[in-house]
């Protein structure tokens, strides 16, 4: 795609978006899910990739166990630190 078909279904994408609210239904709800869905698996890749790199790290150099594992369960609390604040998130907006 070219930039002027991007910028075009920006635009419409913006100006149809009122339409969307008229019917009633309650979109942030159903957002809500797709956004805690997105959240999970992005951390779930991230976690899966952490601790695969952080076993490949350990056996190659076992003698740094100990630091690549206290690295490694910053990262992972950090990591699930993202789908904790998208349920809080949604609890505050739907709730």
């Amino acid at each position: 795609m070219n930039l002027k078909t991007v910028w075009m279904l920006l635009v419409l994408m913006f100006v149809a978006s009122p339409m969307f609210g008229a019917d009633g239904t309650n979109w942030v709800a159903i957002t809500s899910g797709f956004s805690m869905a997105i959240a999970s698996g992005l951390c779930a890749i991230g976690q899966g990739r952490a601790v695969g790199q952080a076993a490949e790290g350990m056996a190659r150099n076992p003698a740094a166990a100990g630091a690549i594992r206290g690295a490694l369960i910053l990262g992972l609390v950090l990591i699930e630190s993202l789908a904790l604040y998208t349920l809080v998130i949604i609890f505050v907006k739907v709730v």
